[in-house]
Formats: C-alpha cells, structure tokens, sequence
C-alpha cells in the first residue's frame, strides 16, 4: 500500500541521515562486543572484537528484532557457559516475541520452547549468565493473566511462579535463587511487592498495599524499581520514590520490610532537573547507578555499604562529563575482569540529538578513558547543519514548568524569515523525548529543520524525567490538563519572532497520535497540517481492542470501557472529528498490537464517509514502530513533503 510521495528536489536526501546506522544495546563477553545495528536495513544482532573489528552477522539477513526503545525486557543475553545466545524474535512487529537459541558465533535460531508458546509474548525480564537461569514473564495474548516463569536454559525445565492481573513480574533474585521478588504494577509508578521461596505453593505480601485493599483510598506511590539482595541476602537495595519524588536509593530489610530505610548518596556531580533512572549491581557492593537530567544520561560507579544507617558513595563517573555529556546512553553493560581488586571493564551505545550512536568501551583502570570503537556519521551533510536545539522551557496554565526543546535551521542552511512550526508530540504518554538520534523522532526533527521547519518539542505534564507527581498527572486525565499544557506552549512561541505561528503543524506517535487528532479537532484554529501515526481515535473502542493483559493497566490509568465510557467519548478524538480543518496524514503498522490497524482504518472510514480527504498509508512489515530501511525512507519523506505542501518552507 505504500505510494512513492512525490519529493521536491531538495539539498539533503532522507537516505544522508539514515546512512549512520543504529548501534544499540552492547554487551561484553570475552573479548568479543555483542550489539543490535540495522546494519543490513532492519535491526539485527552483530558482534565485533573489542578492541575494534568489522561487524559480524549473527542472524539471517532479513530476520527483523524489536526495538529495544519500546520492548519490555531484555532483546538477547549473551550465555558463554552455554556457548550459546538468547535472541528475543517477533514476527514483523507484532510484539508476541519468542525466545530463541543461536550458536555465539552466529547461527539459525532455535526457539528455546518450541511451539509450547507461540502466538504468545514471551519477555525475558532477567538472566543469570553464570548459572543459565532465566526469568520470563508469559503473556498468552488471550486472558488478562501474566505468569512468571523460571527457566533452566540449560536443561529446559520450566517452573511456574504463578499469575497475576497486575504483572506478577520477577523484581529481584537472590543469589542461589531460592528466593525471588515478585511485583504488581497497576499503573505508572504503583508498585507492590511479593516473595516467592522454593516450596511455596503462592507468593506472599512483602511490601505495599495491594489494590483489593485500599478500600478506595490514595496510598503513596512507591516506584520500586529492580530489587538487588545484599547482606547475605537479608535485605533489598534498590530504587523508589518512597522517600524521593525524584528517585532516590532505598534500603528493606527482609526481616523487617515495614520500615524502609531511605539511603543517603555521596558524590554526585550533576546538577539540573530529573530524576534517577536505575541502580544495579556490578558484583558485591559494588553498583552502577544511573540518572536522567534534563533528557540527559549520567552514570556513576559507586559502593554501597551496609549497616545500621546505610550509604551509597559514588567513586567514579562513568558517563556525564565532556565528552560524553548532553546525551543519551542507549545500554550501559559489564563483565568483570579481576575479583581482587574488583575491576570491571564496561561497553555502552552515547548518542545525541545531533550525532549518531557509536560504542564505547571503558578498559580497566580508575582513571582510564572510554574508548570510541565506532565511527557512524550522517554521510553529506557538514555537522554544522545539524541542530543541536535550544531550551524552550515554559510555564503552563497553571504555574507548572514545562519542559521543552526547538530546533531550529541551522543559519548555515540560508533560510531567511520566521519559520514555519511543527510541533513533534511523543509517546507513553508515560515517555520522553529526549536528544536521542536513534529514536524515530530524531532523524525526522533533523530532517524538518534541513528542510527549513522550526521544530517544537515539548515534555507536558505526564511526561517521565522529571519526577513522580509530574508524570502522574496524565492519569485519568488524557486530553485534559495535557492538552492544555500544548496549547500553553505554542502561546509562548508566538513571542519568538523567528517563528511563524501562522504557519504550524502537528505529528506524533502512539500516545503522540491520539494528542495530535486531539489538537487538531479540539483547536482546528491552531493547525494548517496534522500527521497521526498509529494515535488511538476512539478510547472505548480502542482498549477493547488491545490485548487483555493490557486492558488491565488502561482500565485503571485512563478508564474502564463500560463504567467510564462517558469521560472517554469526551476525551475521544472521535468525538470532534468533524471539526477537522487541518489536512491529515495517517500512517500505521499492519501488525501493530497497541494500536490495532482497525483503529486508524475506522478513523479514515468515518473521515472519508464525512468527505474529508485523508492521506493514509499502512506498513505491511511493520508493527508500532517504522523500523526497515525502505519503510523509513518513505516515512520521512511522506511527513516532510506533506508539511512542505501544506506549511511551506
């Protein structure tokens, strides 16, 4: 279904950007760094030596992974003991992904359970590499309940850890597996633990107030993240907001999981706005711990010690300071190289707005530097015609900051007067649009200020990065406070006499989708072209058709179908369709399971029916994503033109 759009001869060709080729997600094993790259045109699985080498396929050409941006769980584990690797495999995008084996040098892949499993999603949450045991949790795509599964991968003996509702997810092991930590999230944030033990017919209450007894009162948010055991596996070490609305590091002892103790932490060197992003451990107390500052990634080695009051001490940056500053680290990984001293050698994919992913690779050695073993840059175009971006934070409607990024043409490019806008929405709408260049936003920001377009990111109310209570006001509240949030913004850059407000279009994806059909029928006043890529049009309609499992977290994070169909038909798209001006441009994966194909084709249905034209095109091989090289091309080429015929440049 896909029509050639017809391009304007312009300075840069799509294909300029797209020449630096995704590298994401490395791990270190041996002397060996394995990665994911769409080297070949769709992301696939490669390894080089660690010192530097040509890429090395792993995989069949043509066999298409996941993105690893929006897959939850890990894409492959990398087994030496077992001379083997764990490959995460869909078909075109569906997202029901399955475990396979391949040989370390490469191979065909064997899934690891057979047909046991198929047409169902099958996440791989955590890997114990020295002892091939495996935590899955399996989603069978037909009733609400997720199951935790224990896996040998060396023998295939599988053990259930029973089902939830609400995730039942692995959250923490302890060091002989005897023990593991067990989560229910019911939204964003609301998190409950359990523990299971060897012998246990069900798992048991650890820490928080399940959701069947709160009796509809507000409990605080816990944000309790991966569960590391320390002291002799007494306690947990991990993640939360329970003392910290912007994260912070957090003490339980399993003898008394009633008290958490908040953990001071020594030695940051950051500043700015954020929120903490993750702590895991290296070996012993020894972990990484990672932030998010302003869209930014930081990444600290540090010692944690334990005791009656319990620290954590940073020793050592590993991310954050020149040069690898004001960027986003896409996997940051280990394998440890001495026991005594501890001394870990360290792999990770940098990235910014404007420059391409490459790997890095931090040898032994306190003071050592990281060392670029890649070189992917855009082919053609100077490095000063790319933008970097500016701050545009604003204060909304109601005193709240938000925060922002526009990108304007660079003034290498010769363009003279105020620009045309467009607005770029992200996802989630739990998400962040951060200076991430492998992110499918990235390349089609650059691309729109080549081609002479100011472009406007906001991160409104709901937004993740900057705290608990920032993302959680999007609850329950998709097109309220959100939408006006937007609104918000786009008056403050009437201000800036190098926009033309008169000119201004909108685009987003997912989440981003249904906040662009919402713009553009609540506010037609605001737009003179919109493009929704796979955005939900109908919100009774459209958690219907979504997986079971996930119609469990809508129901309690946006409404309930029935109960709530009201508010919903209010905050639907659908239901102001009509006062549609703009022109609008569709696009949408033919496998998509988060938002299913029919709800963009019912949209264009009802559109065209009310004699509206509609641009519409569907992925045939995608899923909700725009991942293959041929299908990127013509993506950004479709937006870009579309916004060039309707805005002007």
């Amino acid at each position: 279904m896909l029509e050639k759009p017809t391009i304007s001869k312009t300075q840069f060709p799509i294909e300029s950007l797209l020449s630096a080729r995704l590298l994401l997600e490395p791990q270190i094993v041996g002397d060996r760094i394995y990665f994911l790259s769409d080297l070949a045109g769709t992301l696939s699985l490669y390894s080089i030596a660690s010192s530097g080498s040509i890429p090395e396929p792993l995989l069949p050409g043509g066999l298409a992974l996941v993105n690893p941006h929006i897959m939850p769980g890990d894409n492959f584990h990398v087994l030496p003991k077992l001379g083997k690797v764990l490959v995460m495999i869909d078909k075109l995008g569906d997202e029901n992904y399955q475990p396979n084996l391949i040989p370390l040098g490469g191979g065909i892949p064997e899934p690891l359970f057979g047909n046991k499993y198929r047409d169902e999603q099958i996440a791989c949450v955590h890997c114990d590499k020295e002892k091939n045991i495996a935590y899955f949790f399996r989603d069978n795509r037909k009733t609400p309940d997720i199951e935790c599964l224990m896996v040998n991968l060396e023998t295939g003996e599988v053990k259930s850890l029973g089902t939830s509702i609400y995730g039942n997810a692995c959250n923490g092991v302890s060091s002989d597996h005897s023990t593991v930590i067990l989560a229910d999230g019911y939204t964003a944030g609301d998190v409950v633990l359990y523990y299971w033990k060897e012998g246990m017919t069900t798992r048991k209450l650890l820490y928080g107030v399940p959701l069947d007894q709160r009796d509809g009162k507000q409990v605080p948010l816990t944000g309790i993240g991966w569960c590391s055991f320390v002291d002799n596996d007494k306690g947990l070490f991990f993640e939360s907001t329970i003392f910290h609305d912007d994260g912070g590091l957090t003490y339980l002892s399993l003898d008394d999981p009633s008290k958490p103790i908040d953990v001071p932490i020594k030695g940051l060197r950051h500043s700015g706005e954020g929120e903490m992003a993750g702590v895991r451990r290296v070996k012993g107390d020894v972990f990484v711990l990672e932030y998010n500052i302003d869209g930014a990634s930081w990444a600290y080695e540090g010692r944690f010690h334990s005791g009656t009051s319990p620290t954590f001490e940073v020793e050592r940056v590993l991310i954050g300071n020149q040069p690898l500053s004001d960027g986003v680290v896409l996997g940051l990984e280990w394998q440890i190289k001495n026991e005594t001293p501890l001394q870990a050698e360290y792999v990770f994919s940098f990235t910014r707005a404007n420059s391409p992913s490459q790997i890095y690779h931090i040898p032994i050695g306190e003071k050592v530097a990281a060392e670029r073993l890649s070189s992917e840059k855009v082919l053609g175009i100077p490095d000063e015609y790319l933008s970097a971006g500016e701050d545009a934070s604003y204060t909304s409607f109601d005193g709240l900051r938000v925060s922002a990024r526009l990108y304007l043409p660079s003034s290498k490019l010769g363009y003279k007067g105020p620009r045309p806008l467009v607005e770029y929405v992200h996802g989630g709408p739990q998400g962040q649009e951060r200076p991430d260049f492998t992110w499918f936003s990235m390349p089609l920001i650059q691309y729109l200020t080549l081609n002479g377009f100011a472009v406007f990111v906001p991160n409104v109310r709901g937004s993740t990065g900057y705290g608990m209570r920032y993302m959680k006001w999007v609850d329950k509240d998709w097109g309220g406070k959100d939408v006006l949030d937007h609104v918000e913004g786009l008056k403050h850059l009437e201000k800036d006499s190098r926009i033309d407000s008169k000119r201004r279009g909108v685009v987003g994806r997912s989440y981003g989708g249904y906040m662009t059909l919402t713009l553009a029928s609540r506010h037609p006043e605001l737009w003179k072209a919109a493009v929704d890529m796979f955005g939900p049009y109908d919100l009774p309609t459209w958690v219907s058709r979504i997986p079971p499992t996930w119609q469990t977290y809508f129901r309690l994070s946006l409404g309930d179908p029935v109960k709530d169909k009201d508010f919903l038909v209010e905050r639907s798209p659908k239901t102001y369709m009509n006062q549609l001006s703009a022109p609008l441009m569709i696009l949408q994966g033919k496998h998509d399971p988060r938002v299913p194909e029919p709800e963009s084709a019912q949209l264009v249905k009802d559109l065209r029916e009310g004699g509206v034209n509609v641009d519409y095109v569907v992925y045939e091989d995608e899923g909700h994503d725009v991942l293959r090289f041929k299908n990127r091309v013509h993506c950004y080429n479709a937006i870009t033109e579309f916004f060039r015929k309707n805005l002007g440049n």
